[in-house]
């Protein structure tokens, strides 16, 4: 599927059941409900939440969907504002490789990302009265 004919879908969709109509600063509040969702199941994936339900593929095809959700949300806003995001997102291709020409200079490859990462948790790792 090509993104503007996707975009192009999902408004014509939203105006046969007149959902086009709704304030962009409203959609907005929807994205951000979706994104919620979507940090919710990402901490239960890292292990910072238990698993619920307690399997993981189920929580991943969950993420999937919570990942789609969100994904209307922000083309909803797109043509809402007038947006094409296929042109949108030629254009952070654009950005991302002028400042970033570099492959090797991601975080991850960085000493200090990995140092400070290790310290913080060797710090959680730590009993309480070590701190």
């Amino acid at each position: 599927m090509r993104i503007r004919d996707y975009q192009n879908w999902l408004e014509e969709w939203d105006k046969a059941r007149t959902w086009d109509r709704v304030l962009i600063s409203h959609t907005l509040l929807h994205a951000l409900e979706e994104l919620g969702e979507v940090s919710k199941l990402v901490q239960m994936l890292e292990g910072y939440r238990p698993l619920d339900p307690p399997d993981e593929r189920a929580v991943r095809a969950l993420l999937a969907l919570e990942l789609s959700d969100l994904q209307v949300m922000l083309f909803k806003i797109a043509y809402q504002c007038g947006i094409d995001m296929e042109d949108a997102l030629r254009q952070g291709q654009a950005k991302a490789d002028a400042r970033f020409p570099d492959p090797s200079s991601g975080p991850a490859a960085q000493q200090t990302y990995r140092a400070r990462l290790a310290e913080r948790v060797a710090a959680l790792d730590r009993a309480p009265d070590e701190q």
